[in-house]
């Protein structure tokens, strides 16, 4: 699958999941308009974290300006005001029309995929279980309380003892693999690597053709080492 594509399958199973949040949590919704899709989670504990906004790759002036309204009034209508609003670092324009408006690039993740049959690890032998919501946020290491209300039923969680942890989601074919987290004391012993192997694994069980993520700097190479490919940075800019 070529490269766009792929990233194209990477930010609708991303905005799918956010949206699967917002179904558990009070008052959330992903709003979507022409040019931007906007994750609105005005109550904590999801407010700290799930506010962000995917914008479209492309548009045109009229439309950029569009997009980038309709993104701060999503946001205003809530009483959200700290929000990051995701852009592709292939598209300068609106880069440059986020900049103009105020805002300020605060981080940035690499989003990353593969087809399914490229994975690069044999399936791994790992002692896995299917924990509940709290086993699994708590090696994760997130706020107490986050996601509570979600349908565990739509994310498929995978925990290996108490020292690491992925969560996926699939949606039209694509395995979404999220939060790939190892607690400190268990790192560099090969536990990330094993476990999104295992995750790409299971999704061609379930009939998926590709994984997507989104990579933070420190684990980009795990993921390469399964054989997930470069597919650009988000640049995550808050107002």
């Amino acid at each position: 699958m070529i490269d766009e594509r792929l990233y194209a399958r990477g930010v609708q199973t991303l905005l799918a999941s956010w949206a699967a949040y917002a179904r558990g949590s009070r008052g959330a919704a992903v709003i979507r308009s022409a040019g931007v899709a906007s994750a609105v989670f005005p109550e904590e504990p999801e407010r700290s974290v799930y506010n962000n906004a995917v914008l479209e790759r492309g548009l045109g002036h009229a439309q950029r300006t569009e997009a980038l309204s309709a993104l701060a009034a999503a946001y205003a209508s809530a009483s959200v005001e700290r929000y990051a609003a995701w852009v592709h670092e292939s598209d300068e324009t609106m880069r440059s029309a986020l900049e103009a408006r105020g805002y300020t690039l605060v981080e940035s993740t690499r989003a990353m995929g593969l087809d399914v049959g490229d994975v690069r690890v044999d399936r791994p032998e790992l002692d896995i279980e299917r924990a509940d919501w709290p086993r699994y946020l708590s090696i994760i290491g997130v706020p107490e309380g986050l996601l509570a209300g979600v349908d565990r039923g739509e994310f498929g969680l995978l925990v290996s003892g108490r020292e690491a942890a992925a969560m996926t989601f699939d949606h039209d074919g694509d395995c979404g693999i999220f939060n790939v987290g190892t607690i400190e004391a268990a790192r560099r012993r090969g536990l990330g690597t094993a476990l999104t192997a295992l995750a790409v694994h299971e999704a061609a069980d379930r009939g998926c053709a590709t994984a997507t993520l989104q990579s933070t700097p420190m684990a980009e190479r795990v993921y390469a080492a399964v054989g997930f490919r470069d597919l650009g940075r988000f640049l995550e800019y808050a107002p």
